[in-house]
């Protein structure tokens, strides 16, 4: 019987609340979505949430994941067309945000960029060792991932059962994903002048303790591009931030005036204690 062939898809939660500006959020290397259910709570006091999930088994180029994105929010779209939206991309989704909204750019009311992958390069050992994946036995993933999680997150921060959840999507992720979206996050590029016609309002959010990425200095140098950028530094957080007790992202998007007046009919949500 032939395999089905699955597509990246929007994850939808239960409060559907078209009147709201479409919050769009894509997500870490794992692609699941799963890990922003921390903060969609927080989220739905403003928006009508949508999560990227990419297929355990995509090995798609970012020319063809863009496009896919752009699909699904024109398919969104369709439902109230007048509607502004938001697009939020996390360490890989935030590489893929750049290259959804390069293509795109007068689609999105505003931008958010959270600890982007957009500086892969710039961890010359991280290139390197990206590189080897292929040679490393299946087996070994499941401890590779172990090793791997202090760097993706500032552990004293975050909750024994969100550790556990973090822990449990890096292993669902087939070691060739693994591969290919790390090739894709080596090659990745875009043209300053793409970027700089991105005019719309973006927030760049780091996270001075991410081990994985130099993410404050990329921020720093995206906000010299962007014409239109603001800077958070988040001082005790780490790579996978939205994981974190005491953040909360629209508690962070209502304290930088980044809400139009439609995203703020009611008061954050106290998510995360």
């Amino acid at each position: 019987m032939p395999e089905v062939e699955l597509k990246p898809c929007f994850l939808t939660p239960k409060r559907i609340q078209p009147e709201l500006p479409l919050f769009v959020y894509l997500p870490g290397m794992d692609g699941t979505g799963e890990l922003l259910r921390s903060q969609t709570a927080g989220l739905e006091a403003g928006f009508d949430v949508r999560c990227l999930a990419i297929p355990r088994k995509d090995l798609t180029t970012w020319d063809e994941l863009s496009n896919n994105v752009l699909d699904l929010i024109h398919a969104e779209l369709e439902k109230n067309s007048q509607r502004p939206v938001y697009l939020c991309g996390e360490s890989f989704g935030g590489a893929l945000a750049m290259k959804v909204a390069v293509k795109a750019p007068h689609l999105f009311k505003r931008i958010i960029l959270i600890n982007p992958a957009s500086s892969f390069h710039l961890r010359p050992w991280l290139n390197w060792a990206s590189q080897l994946t292929d040679l490393v036995h299946p087996c070994l993933y499941e401890i590779g991932a172990l090793g791997l999680l202090p760097f993706l997150a500032f552990l004293p921060r975050i909750s024994r059962s969100d550790r556990h959840e973090l822990l449990k999507t890096m292993r669902s992720v087939p070691p060739e994903t693994v591969h290919w979206r790390l090739s894709l996050l080596r090659e990745f590029h875009i043209e300053e002048a793409q970027l700089r016609r991105l005019t719309q309002a973006t927030l760049l959010i780091a996270g001075v303790y991410d081990r994985l990425l130099p993410s404050v200095c990329e921020v720093r140098h995206l906000a010299n591009i962007l014409p239109n950028s603001e800077v958070v530094i988040l001082p005790y957080s780490g790579h996978a931030c939205l994981l974190e007790k005491d953040i909360n992202l629209y508690d962070i998007l209502q304290k930088q005036n980044f809400l139009e007046s439609r995203a703020k009919k009611v008061p954050a949500l106290e998510v995360r204690g």
